[in-house]
């Protein structure tokens, strides 16, 4: 299974480059990645039938008990079937409905067939965790492809309204996931619905569980986003919204069933919301003139009949549910498919203009008729199988003792099925059917286009596909029945397509007439629904709903971001001396805080250098010029520089330094934008105020520093720390093994947050768009570009004015630039073992880079580094986690360490560690923000302020002119 998933996102990742070269035929390659997950599944049938499920176990993080689970049972076997074979239709179908060369064609190919990895990973999922993260994927790969029309309003709201709703039921479905694996103490599904926990944590689970299908499968109250996401191109709509992404609600209720099922919660919850789904989605269909609306509403009322069915709990609805889920996978794709034909060909879905279509699209219309045929349930068809099993099953536990909920389950489905074939046959007969009386100022569809032949093809091989399977329903209910007999209650059923004069024959009957009827009576239909009153529509509620809550984050955000940076330091301060304070002397006065056996210091160097840093703290304090205050900042970090180095500490001390060396350069930068003073003095008694904070947050901070290490009851992790850095990174320096390969972890969450700083700090600073563009002397205004005499090492030096220019300051930089890199990579490869790595030898190389700027200006800068930021940033963190991917690839934990022992001639042994390359991912990154930062606080600014003089200039002369 885990190479299907590999070769599906794999096809995925270079889906817009096949797109390129390929045109629309890259669907066909594509459709490979789906194909064979039906091939595999094909191939693993009897297996899954003599109940040996196939099964993948990586470990991921052991020590959280997270791994890579999938396994494949009756119910992921069909649903494997189901998301592969109507996902490589639906791809074969993509290369011929969207146009050569269209817009965003890549992109959308790539994430529909992410889209189908992200599915096969969550129905085999056998991990709660990891089906959470494959839910979420789709989540996401919906919302993409839901807004692919990107320049449409409709598009943009409507994906962001999925998204807001199915992540929100997703945040709750992960709470009842934990609960789930926290009360059973095993994160395996499989064990989970096995050996299901009672009481409240049950409880707790099935309500949670259902809120998460319930938004997912667009089951009332949250079924406004599923027509609203019609916007979507029809591919998008056949696969996601008939057989793949709304399924995953169904196939979450259908998951979870055998074990939560016998809850009364969990079986209330489902008969509500799958019998008012089911009713509610037929009812609104009734009314609607654009096919994909039809559809779409039919489609609601369908998910809510199969919740409705799979929850109930009993067997004999399970395999009737399960019957029809496949049924419905393939009838309501096909039908959707049908609707993108005649769109393609007609250039409309408003079926008041389409008129006779049964004639020029023969192929087409035979398709949707055996669709609707199957989604109505007529015989012999698997629609017709499955509604006849579930309405037997119903009937039998009805008239054997049911209760009220069995009773109220029976009644809704025969209407909301009546429903169905109301809608149907509108749908049938709004599409193709020969119209002599059109509405008033509706103007008929006089055109049809020539249809190729990949258009009709994957309809029409989904309504045989409904043929087919109802042909022989005795092997579909011996591969089905295994998932039903895992519920615990009610007799097996059984798929037929004739059990005799039955009373489910008679309500099949009555089903069919009742909606023959009011699709004859559809006129009078339509003017009853428009006179009757109608509650606010739950769309409408959303949309207040959110305004509202935008309201309420305004309000909220205006009386807490008071736009004053003390104020909010001031908060920030007090919170975090009064919280841990409080705790300590409330232990002091119950007498059991322990006194700290403190010395003032180890040596009189650390006195002095705590001396120095107090006072050039308090000095900043009461500075009133700017560069002073940033100048004594500084000293107070080299002295903080100072201490790491007295305590041991080199590795410490070297990054302390060098950060403190760039911030000073940062600080700079910012300043020439700046008033040289601070001009607004605060009040006296402000002054008193802020005194007290500062001395509050110091002593308790003192405090605090000295009680932690005494509250400590187990001996710290880092004792083992120098034994597993030789041990398992292969290295002595303990700093630089605990970054790269004991807590590399935490390493690349920090290096996505610089990325990120990189970006938001570029963000506020540029006013134009940003780019990639990199200011190299050859794009310098020609004034600038005067030939040089002789060879001149700093180019860029001649773009300066010639009082920016200092002769010493350019010779020191010719003598340090080419060292300080050299450095810098003695650092990196040293720093295994020695004071180094890669952060310090970023750092290194961004202050050479400073030097540069400052020696030469903007200019001189894309010289010295004629490489977009952006590029290093991203090669930094790829080449990063890409260390830690090929080591699971290796079959190995993720950011696991290897030694090679590599005999180079001239050079000798090598000792090589695979965490090399994550230093210098590292590296890369930190150069690149460094990079980033020079290019946005000093070159833009530069660029900027020579565009104010410009104007000034301009302005100036211009007045002169006058």
């Amino acid at each position: 299974m885990l190479p299907i998933l590999l070769l599906t996102f794999t096809l995925a990742l270079a889906a817009p480059a096949l797109v390129v070269w390929l045109g629309r035929r890259a669907f066909w390659v594509l459709a490979l990645g789906p194909a064979a997950a039906v091939g595999y599944a094909l191939a693993s049938t009897s297996t899954v039938l003599d109940g040996a499920d196939p099964v993948t176990r990586i470990p991921w993080v052991p020590g959280l008990e997270l791994s890579i689970d999938l396994r494949l049972d009756t119910l992921s076997w069909l649903m494997l079937l189901v998301v592969g074979g109507i996902g490589a239709l639906v791809l074969l179908y993509c290369s011929a409905y969207f146009k050569h060369g269209a817009a965003g064609t890549g992109r959308f190919a790539g994430v529909l067939t992410a889209f189908a990895g992200a599915m096969i990973g969550l129905v085999t999922a056998d991990d709660l965790l990891l089906l959470f993260v494959f839910w979420e994927l789709t989540t996401v790969f919906s919302y993409l492809l839901i807004g692919h029309y990107a320049d449409r309003k409709a598009s943009r709201r409507a994906a962001m309204q999925a998204i807001v709703v199915t992540t929100a039921g997703g945040l709750v479905m992960l709470v009842g996931l934990i609960v789930l694996g926290v009360s059973t103490g095993t994160w395996q599904v499989s064990q989970v619905v096995a050996d299901p926990p009672s009481g409240t944590p049950a409880v707790v689970a099935a309500v949670c569980l259902l809120a998460g299908a319930a938004t997912k499968s667009a089951l009332i109250p949250f079924h406004f986003w599923l027509p609203a996401a019609m916007a979507a191109p029809t591919p998008v709509s056949a696969y996601l919204h008939a057989a793949a992404m709304v399924k995953a609600g169904v196939y979450l209720v259908a998951r979870f069933a055998p074990g939560l099922s016998d809850l009364p919660v969990w079986r209330w919850i489902v008969v509500l919301l799958g019998s008012g789904t089911l009713l509610l989605g037929g009812y609104r269909a009734l009314r609607q003139h654009d096919l994909k609306l039809v559809l779409a509403f039919g489609t609601v009322s369908q998910l809510g009949l199969l919740v409705l069915l799979l929850g109930l709990g009993s067997r004999a609805a399970a395999l009737a549910g399960l019957a029809l889920l496949g049924a419905h996978a393939m009838f309501k794709a096909a039908l959707f498919l049908v609707v993108g034909a005649i769109d393609v060909a007609t250039g409309t879905r408003d079926l008041r203009r389409l008129s006779g279509l049964w004639r020029t699209m023969p192929v087409t219309a035979a398709a949707g008729a055996l669709a609707t045929a199957s989604m109505i349930g007529l015989p012999p068809l698997a629609g017709y199988v499955a509604k006849e099993a579930a309405l037997e099953g119903l009937w039998h536990d009805v008239t054997h003792g049911a209760g009220a909920l069995e009773i109220v389950t029976l009644v809704a489905v025969v209407v909301g099925s009546a429903l169905t074939v109301t809608y149907g046959l509108r749908f049938v007969w709004g599409a193709f059917a020969t119209k002599s009386d059109l509405p008033d100022g509706v103007a008929p569809v006089t055109h049809v286009r020539r249809q190729p032949l990949l258009l009709v093809a994957p309809p029409a091989v989904l309504a045989l596909g409904g043929l087919a399977v109802a042909v022989a329903p005795s092997v579909g209910e011996r591969l089905l029945a295994p998932y039903a007999d895992t519920y615990p209650a009610g007799d097996a059923g059984h798929l037929t397509l004739w059990a005799g004069l039955t009373p489910a024959l008679g309500l099949s009957a009555l089903i069919l007439l009742s909606g023959a009827l009011l699709f004859q009576q559809r006129v009078r239909v339509e003017r009853w629904q428009a006179a009757r009153w109608s509650p606010r529509g739950a769309d409408q509620v959303y949309r207040r709903g959110m305004r509202r809550l935008d309201d309420l984050a305004a309000d909220v955000t205006a009386a807490t971001q008071r736009g004053s940076l003390p104020f909010y330091l001031g908060i920030v301060l007090v919170v975090l001396a009064v919280a841990p304070g409080a705790v300590m002397f409330s232990g002091l006065l119950g007498g059991t805080t322990v006194a700290p056996d403190a010395v003032p210091w180890d040596e009189p160097a650390q006195a002095a250098v705590v001396l120095i840093v107090a006072v050039a703290a308090v000095l900043a304090a009461r500075a009133r010029r700017r560069l002073k205050a940033v100048v004594l900042v500084g000293v107070a970090g080299y002295g903080n520089g100072a201490l790491f180095l007295l305590h041991g500490a080199p590795d410490l001390a070297l990054t302390q330094v060098l950060c403190e060396t760039v911030t000073i350069v940062v600080l700079v930068l910012v300043l020439r934008r700046l008033p040289p003073y601070f001009t607004d003095r605060p009040l006296a008694a402000s002054r008193w105020v802020r005194l007290g904070v500062g001395v509050t947050t110091g002593v308790a901070m003192m405090a605090l520093t000295l009680a932690a290490p005494l509250a400590r009851v187990h001996d710290p992790i880092s004792v083992d720390f120098p034994a597993e850095s030789v041990d398992y990174g292969s290295g002595r320096n303990i700093v630089n093994v605990t970054l790269v390969d004991i807590r590399a972890w935490d390493t690349v969450g920090e290096l996505s947050v610089l990325l990120v700083a990189a970006t938001g700090v570029a963000s506020l600073v540029f006013l134009r768009q940003r780019s990639g563009e990199v200011l190299r002397m050859s794009r310098a205004p020609s004034e600038q570009q005067q030939a040089p005499r002789g060879r001149v090492w700093l180019v860029a030096g001649r773009t300066l004015a010639p009082e920016r220019r200092s002769v010493m300051f350019e010779v020191v930089t010719r003598l340090v630039f080419h060292a300080m890199v050299l450095f810098a990579l003695f650092l990196l490869f040293s720093g295994h073992n020695a004071p180094g790595g890669g952060f310090a030898a970023g750092l290194m190389v961004g202050i050479a880079l400073a030097v540069r700027y400052l020696a030469g200006g903007r200019y001189e800068l894309g010289e010295a580094m004629p490489v977009p930021p952006g590029l290093l940033l991203g090669t930094g963190l790829f080449l990063s986690a890409g260390v830690g991917l090929v080591a699971l690839l290796t079959g190995n934990q993720v950011l696991q360490s290897f030694t090679y022992d590599v005999h180079v001639p001239l050079l000798g042994d090598v000792h090589l560690v695979t965490s090399l390359f994550f230093d210098v991912g590292v590296m890369l990154l930190v150069v690149g923000l460094v990079l980033d930062v020079l290019r946005t606080l000093g070159a833009e600014i530069d660029r900027q302020g020579e565009l104010s003089e410009r104007e000034l200039s301009a302005a100036a002369s211009g007045g002169e002119d006058r």
